[in-house]
């Protein structure tokens, strides 16, 4: 403490910004990870309570949910991390415990700038099966390519039973402008974002670790996901 403080009294003296400062860029992105774990909670939150939300029984047969909070508006570069968010499932290998703590997730793709239109987007991303978890927890994968994708059914009551539905391993839903709807992502890529795990954990973890074998504790921020889930889903319904 006594060294950051000699550090920071040095950097206004030669009229230095704290970000030059060691540590001050990692306490900084760390403060952005916790926001964006709160604002997925949020996200989350405001979507279970509109009529026309994600229906019942398929988020019953969810193993896990991907949920990444304002999407970078107006990201056009092929390649680039567009938006960066949560992924949670439901604990233990067979997936059938309580909502877990949250692993960090970067979803990117050279379309999706151009499917937002240049607003600040939400997107929801619903992991409909083991395989498809397990996959997205251990490396990148390209939906539609190493995962298959669909725009999710909206509704509370709506028909989720489809062939469309049924062969998908992640079902994927967009809110911008107040507007909640299925949307595709096919080409786009979702990976673990492992410094982002480091710095809210603080130590070195793996996603998978994190997701389902309770290797780390709920952190605070995440309190609200987590309770919204296990409120509106408490069990999996899908074996």
């Amino acid at each position: 403490m006594k060294k950051m403080l000699s550090l920071l009294l040095a950097a206004a003296l030669m009229g230095l910004p704290a970000f030059f400062l060691p540590g001050a860029a990692h306490a900084d992105d760390k403060d952005k990870d916790e926001d964006r774990i709160q604002n997925s909670g949020t996200v989350m939150k405001e979507i279970i309570n509109i009529p026309d939300n994600i229906p019942q029984s398929v988020l019953d047969k969810a193993y896990c949910v991907i949920v990444l909070p304002s999407v970078i508006k107006g990201a056009f570069i092929v390649g680039a991390d567009y938006g960066r968010g949560v992924m949670t499932c439901r604990s233990g290998e067979d997936f059938e415990g309580p909502w877990g703590a949250p692993t960090m997730m970067a979803l990117g793709g050279g379309s999706i700038g151009f499917q937002i239109g240049g607003q600040a987007t939400d997107f929801i991303l619903l992991v409909m099966n083991a395989e498809g978890a397990k996959s997205i927890l251990e490396s990148k994968v390209k939906l539609g390519g190493d995962a298959s994708a669909a725009a999710g059914p909206v509704g509370r009551h709506a028909e989720a039973d489809t062939d469309a539905y049924m062969r998908a391993e992640v079902l994927t839903y967009s809110r911008a402008r107040g507007l909640f709807a299925g949307i595709s992502l096919e080409g786009a890529s979702l990976r673990p974002d492992n410094d982002a795990n480091e710095r809210v954990y603080g130590r070195k973890v793996t996603s998978k670790d994190v997701a389902l074998h309770g290797a780390v504790p709920i952190p605070h921020s995440a309190k609200l996901l987590i309770e919204i889930l296990n409120q509106h889903s408490p069990k999996n319904r899908a074996k």
